[in-house]
């Protein structure tokens, strides 16, 4: 058990952080998000181009709706492939930069698949677009409001023209459609002469740590460097401090205040990492009675028995308890605080992806 005084909250700022903070935060590592990027960028050059994947076949390892942004120079950020086209679009990219949007194609069919890195399989088109002015920036702002808010934005792009909707809810579009947007799921409506992209910028995947130790410092890295939104969480103010976790936002709240006012959605993972009984139990209660696709807790088998004998006291039922992923992380036989930091976030992709 930890010492009194450790378990002592912070103020009342604790875990309040201002409008500008959370727009700075939303992005995870905000240094490397291509939006982020593209809106430091617009201000500092005048011009950048943004390329996003619209669709792809056969085996790729960036998603549609995967971006990079490219500015003056030998200035980019983000990906569209992985390694496997970014300098052929960031040559025509350059074109694009004094012109109109265009699309580009890649796959194993063209002459040029040799030399972009598509002989092995796969076809792939990127949307290449110029943004410049302040409508654009207004653009970039509503991205990042978007996330900030953890609010679903769907970006309607004709294809043809360049011209953007920006939509704040998928109401607009039919059933099916509306559906795979609300999922996060990119759509591409390939009518002739109406080719339109619809970009789904659902709010980023959010992990919350609560209990502020060593493994925490390791996997709240590990899990920005990916692009997951992390908060930690843990009123002990010897532990949770901006030096050891810099640059991750902190909450100095008790987990029945911190957890509510963060807000527990589908697109959220909890992990309780506290060694505090009285921490875990109370984030455990509040994480499965939650729509959280994830909720896992540290500790040995014994250590989880009596955590699962005092929630079933607490009045939780069997299945609320089994969502708990204890003890958390994947079965690789983990040793110290890196390695079980590793385990679990290849759990939380895991369950990310249904896999």
């Amino acid at each position: 058990m930890p010492d009194a005084g450790l378990l002592h909250a912070g103020g009342e700022a604790g875990g309040v952080l201002s409008e500008r903070d959370a727009l700075d935060a939303v992005a995870g590592a905000g240094e490397r998000d291509a939006v982020s990027v593209a809106r430091r960028w617009l201000d500092q050059y005048g011009t950048v181009g943004v390329a996003t994947v619209i669709k792809t076949s056969g085996s790729f390892p960036v998603p549609v709706g995967g971006q990079l942004v490219i500015g003056p120079g030998d200035r980019f950020e983000g990906s569209v492939s992985g390694g496997c086209v970014e300098a052929a679009v960031i040559t025509e990219a350059a074109g694009v930069l004094a012109g109109q949007p265009k699309v580009l194609a890649y796959g194993v069919s063209d002459e040029t698949a040799w030399h972009v890195g598509l002989p092995c399989g796969g076809k792939i088109e990127v949307l290449v677009e110029r943004l410049t002015g302040a409508d654009d920036a207004r653009y970039l702002d509503a991205v990042l409001a978007a996330r900030a808010s953890r609010s679903l934005l769907v970006v309607e792009t004709n294809l043809e023209s360049g011209s953007r909707v920006l939509h704040g809810d998928a109401g607009a579009f039919e059933t099916g459609v509306a559906a795979n947007l609300s999922a996060g799921e990119c759509q591409l409506d390939d009518a002739p002469g109406a080719r339109r992209f619809l970009n789904a910028l659902a709010p980023p995947v959010r992990v919350i740590l609560v209990g502020a130790g060593h493994i925490a410092q390791v996997l709240s890295d590990l899990a920005t460097r990916l692009g997951f939104q992390v908060t930690v969480v843990d009123p002990r103010t010897a532990f949770s401090t901006a030096e050891r976790f810099a640059g991750v936002p902190l909450n100095h709240d008790w987990p029945e205040r911190a957890l509510p006012a963060l807000g527990l959605d589908s697109r959220t993972a909890v992990v309780t990492l506290a060694h505090e009984a009285r921490l875990d139990d109370e984030t455990l209660m509040l994480a499965l009675r939650s729509p959280c696709f994830y909720v896992g807790a540290l500790g040995s088998r014994r250590t989880h028995e009596k955590r699962v004998a005092r929630l079933s006291a607490a009045g939780l039922t069997d299945a609320e308890i089994a969502r708990i992923d204890g003890p958390v992380g994947l079965r690789i036989g983990a040793k110290g605080p890196g390695e079980i930091a590793v385990s679990i976030l290849g759990a939380l992709i895991k369950a990310r992806h249904g896999a």
